[in-house]
């Protein structure tokens, strides 16, 4: 048997199941063995979040020290919260690694607190066969720092190798409802209808509907040749393509009783679709948001340009607000990235020669943990819309929590350093990031994957990588 190893973090405000409080947290190997309370929450100056005062008198149930191996760790003032699991990717591996790879952008995402990721299917070679598949997890399994699952990419034509997926062992099925790659985009009712109805996974979507982007398109290229201002971005991809495909989505879901997640919803109109006022575990039609459409709205491409053009399109203030809104009273469910690398060469361009996508998953708690300074989010809600929701939403196996028997995916967090984005601060591949010269009160301080502490202060512990995401079907 190996020698027991890990860490107790002592006095940490955790942050865990809609409650806020001091403990101690004891990880040995890869699992949260013990957790204790010492206190209730009192105010804390540094971040608005009630928490007692320094010196106060912990009680006698605290976490005695424990045996040879074990590295204590004083996080008094400090925030410990469950490892995000962020549920769309592209980390461009297979196959487009100038762009971005599994090794680089998984010491970004643990970088910025990130302890779980899903990536999407298309790479090249698309994953579209079981085979593939599981070429992509050995890749992982030797590069990724953080712990790693893929989704099975729809085609018109696939229906059958969809059907023969193991819900115990595959996250989901990814369908583009609008432009894709190659042959990914799923446009044939025919193939709709089979893969609703015979999906053994969760069905996760890009929503925008093809015809009515290409008729826009057609439109503003007739009115501005090849110089269409980025600003028309969300005129193009509009919030009515947006709409038709979701719409149309959804009637399939519910016909078939499937179950359907859209991912990056950019618009107010969608949010009437999703169900509401049930539990999560009950839902059978959610939805994400993506943190660039909480951050940014249609004033930003003036400044940013193509540096914000991501697909479904950043969109108006008042999509932005609803988006939160819906957010804060539990009808959108999952916060993620969409992190989607691209050279700078390729961005510094005109409108169409310009790919959609950004890098985004080192700063996307702490951009989030910014929302909250700001008064705008509870931290509760950071944490569950970014841990505990992908964990429930996905079924995944004892992650997404702060529970003893539960892998020891977490993250600790000063609330109170503040830093700014500069490209020298940057891990991403790409070597670009739209946040570039905002400044964040809230910095990762250390990372731990399956127990493991793999980033902290700056630095990174490569001798252990992440584990492949495992899921609870009976």
């Amino acid at each position: 048997m190996r020698e027991p190893k890990g860490f107790l973090i002592q006095n940490a405000t955790m942050v865990n199941e809609d409650k806020i409080f001091i403990g101690d947290l004891l990880i040995e190997n890869d699992r949260i063995s013990r957790i204790t309370h010492h206190a209730s929450r009192i105010p804390h100056p540094a971040s608005g979040i009630r928490h007692p005062a320094s010196g106060i008198a912990h009680p006698a149930s605290r976490i005695p020290y424990p045996a040879s191996r074990i590295e204590t760790i004083n996080a008094t003032g400090k925030f410990l919260l469950p490892g995000v699991i962020d549920d769309q990717v592209h980390f461009r591996d297979p196959g487009l690694t100038a762009k971005g790879d599994l090794c680089t952008e998984s010491r970004a995402a643990v970088a910025g607190g990130v302890t779980s990721f899903m990536d999407m299917p298309n790479t090249k070679p698309q994953t579209t066969t079981i085979e593939l598949l599981k070429e992509k997890e050995a890749l992982a399994a030797g590069k990724s720092l953080a712990n790693y699952a893929f989704f099975f990419g729809a085609t018109n034509d696939n229906l059958e190798e969809i059907r023969q997926l193991d819900p115990r062992e595959v996250c989901g099925v990814k369908v583009f409802m609008g432009a894709s790659t190659g042959n990914m985009l799923v446009n044939r009712p025919e193939a709709l209808e089979g893969i609703f109805s015979g999906s053994p996974v969760l069905i996760a979507i890009h929503s925008e509907d093809e015809e009515t982007i290409q008729a826009n398109i057609r439109e503003f290229r007739e009115r501005y040749g090849e110089d269409v201002p980025m600003e028309a971005h969300p005129l193009i991809r509009s919030a009515e393509a947006c709409l038709r495909s979701s719409e149309r989505a959804v009637a399939l879901a519910r016909k078939h009783g499937s179950r359907l997640h859209i991912l990056h919803l950019s618009t107010a109109l969608e949010i009437p679709l999703l169900d509401r006022g049930m539990p999560l575990k009950e839902k059978k039609v959610t939805g994400e948001v993506c943190v660039h459409h909480l951050w940014f709205n249609d004033a930003d491409y003036a400044r940013l340009g193509s540096w914000i053009k991501w697909n479904p399109a950043i969109k108006s203030e008042m999509d932005q607000q609803a988006l939160l809104a819906a957010l804060l009273d539990g009808t959108i469910d999952l916060v993620a990235t969409d992190h989607a690398p691209h050279l700078k060469e390729e961005k510094a361009n005109t409108y169409f020669a310009a790919p959609s996508g950004g890098p985004l998953i080192q700063h996307s708690l702490v951009a989030m943990l910014e929302m909250h300074l700001q008064g705008r989010i509870p931290l509760e809600t950071v944490v569950r819309t970014m841990a505990h929701n992908p964990a429930d939403l996905y079924r995944i196996h004892r992650r997404g929590y702060l529970r003893e028997g539960y892998y020891a995916d977490l993250v600790l967090v000063d609330m109170n350093d503040p830093w700014e984005v500069t490209p020298e601060t940057l891990l991403y591949k790409c070597g670009w990031s739209p946040f570039e010269g905002v400044t964040f009160r809230s910095s990762v301080l250390a990372t731990w994957v399956n127990g493991h502490l793999a980033y902290r202060n700056g630095e990174f512990d490569e001798t252990e990588y992440g584990q492949r995401l495992l899921y609870d079907y009976d």
